[in-house]
């Protein structure tokens, strides 16, 4: 149980490591297709598609790094992303420092 508990922390807090959420994902589309899709706005450096063990099929929602500041700026300039028929709501992550953190807990 505490394994399982200590996995879910390192989740959490790897997905602040990445520039943007991506929610509305359409079920027939894959992390291949994603990385796709969004590599033409600049170099992507991972995707992270959660799937449900129950169902196996994916939660409709991901996270996405890009390589460069840049890059995110591209994506964000876009008014609308549009994937297989589905418009995709993008969230920037905030990226808080330590000392940030700490302020805000206390």
């Amino acid at each position: 149980m505490a394994a399982a508990s200590a996995v879910r922390a390192v989740g959490r807090r790897s997905r602040r490591l990445f520039d943007i959420f991506v929610a509305e994902v359409p079920w027939t589309v894959s992390s291949k297709e994603l990385k796709e899709y969004f590599s033409q706005f600049g170099s992507v450096q991972r995707c992270q598609l959660p799937f449900n063990r129950d169902t196996g099929f994916h939660r409709r929602y991901c996270w996405i790094k890009f390589s460069t500041p840049e890059d995110l700026q591209n994506v964000l300039q876009k008014d609308s992303h549009i994937l297989e028929g589905s418009k995709l709501v993008l969230r920037q992550q905030v990226r808080r420092r330590r000392s940030q953190r700490k302020n805000q807990s206390e």
